[in-house]
């Protein structure tokens, strides 16, 4: 069985969805102010390699938890939202499948307890 990184298109396809959803992200005014003084590229590189383990790619994520990556942020709900909203917008852009599209967002519910903190 295939995994879904597999079915994206693995770390080529990723690399673009990645870059599309910062472009999304910084793009949105209620979003862009918790990116200034980052470093994207390094940010894109973390994200990537996070993505790939939880698509089941063949790489494990050795970087911050959730929780220590976005500890002191005030991050509210909305804000996570809207993100997860550009992220399933980067991958439908990409020809992932919706059922896909639905499958990934679901991966990333959980992680909310971990990065929402206001």
């Amino acid at each position: 069985m295939q995994s879904i990184y597999e079915e994206i298109g693995g770390a080529e396809a990723l690399t673009c969805v990645v870059d599309d959803f910062y472009k999304r992200v910084l793009a949105d005014a209620r979003l862009a102010g918790y990116f200034r003084r980052t470093d994207l590229d390094r940010l894109k590189r973390s994200q990537v390699a996070f993505f790939t383990a939880a698509l089941g790619g063949p790489q494990g994520y050795t970087g911050l938890s959730m929780a220590d990556a976005h500890r002191g942020r005030h991050i509210g709900r909305r804000q996570f939202d809207r993100a997860v909203g550009h992220l399933a917008d980067a991958l439908d852009a990409a020809g992932v499948v919706p059922d896909t599209v639905t499958a990934i967002v679901a991966t990333l519910e959980p992680l909310a307890a971990d990065i929402v903190t206001t």
